[in-house]
């Protein structure tokens, strides 16, 4: 014979603090299925763009049976060892990059600074340097990123010796400082302030230990 249990189901500021936590634990396990980081990629390649660098995009299928072209971006995060961001682009001089760098981000002095080194760099090199990055390895940090560097000079002249290193540089630093945005974006959207306005937005409820119910 089937028979009908009744459970008490409660909202998020009804429950216990212990029970609270139970219900931000459920959300911060299964509530970042979604692109969480569009935001993040979204302002990266606008910084990308400025600095003259293109990001290699690659085809993605969608499920309404449509594609898109999206930027090859990488990450994994936040809290093993080998954790980090990457990406694959091809990058060459942009004249004003660094003034154009200062008003999208002014307060972003590591981005000033990237801009800067770079601009440095080029103009060592009367602004023939370009680079093409690709992706090596099973993880997704800074050094996964394969950077060759090369001069283009119409009479065939080297790069400065220090040339090289000092764009793989700065391309990585861009890694670092890429994770770095997502980190905090994380970080916010699982505060327990962010996570708190979010189960109340979507009238989750929960049973009395803080446990999903539905």
């Amino acid at each position: 014979m089937p028979e009908t249990i009744e459970t008490t189901v409660y909202r998020l500021d009804e429950l216990s603090d212990a029970a609270k936590d139970n219900a931000r634990a459920w959300y911060r396990e299964r509530g970042f299925d979604y692109g969480w980081y569009d935001s993040v990629f979204e302002d990266f390649q606008r910084i990308a763009e400025i600095l003259g660098i293109c990001l290699k995009t690659q085809l993605v299928r969608l499920t309404g049976g449509g594609s898109r072209q999206e930027p090859q971006i990488a990450f994994t995060g936040f809290w093993s060892q080998g954790d980090g961001a990457s990406y694959q682009a091809f990058y060459a001089f942009r004249k004003n990059a660094a003034r154009e760098i200062r008003e999208h981000a002014p307060q972003d002095t590591r981005l000033h600074a990237i801009a800067a080194d770079l601009q440095a760099i080029q103009r060592r090199n009367f602004y023939q340097l370009c680079a093409d990055v690709s992706h090596r390895g099973r993880y997704s940090h800074e050094y996964c990123m394969a950077i060759s560097v090369e001069r283009h000079s119409p009479v065939w002249q080297d790069m400065t010796t220090d040339a090289g290193d000092a764009v793989i540089e700065a391309l990585r630093d861009l890694a670092r400082w890429l994770y770095r945005q997502l980190e905090r974006e994380y970080e916010y959207l699982s505060s327990d302030e962010v996570v708190d306005e979010t189960i109340a937005a979507n009238q989750y409820t929960f049973t009395e230990a803080g446990r999903r119910f539905g």
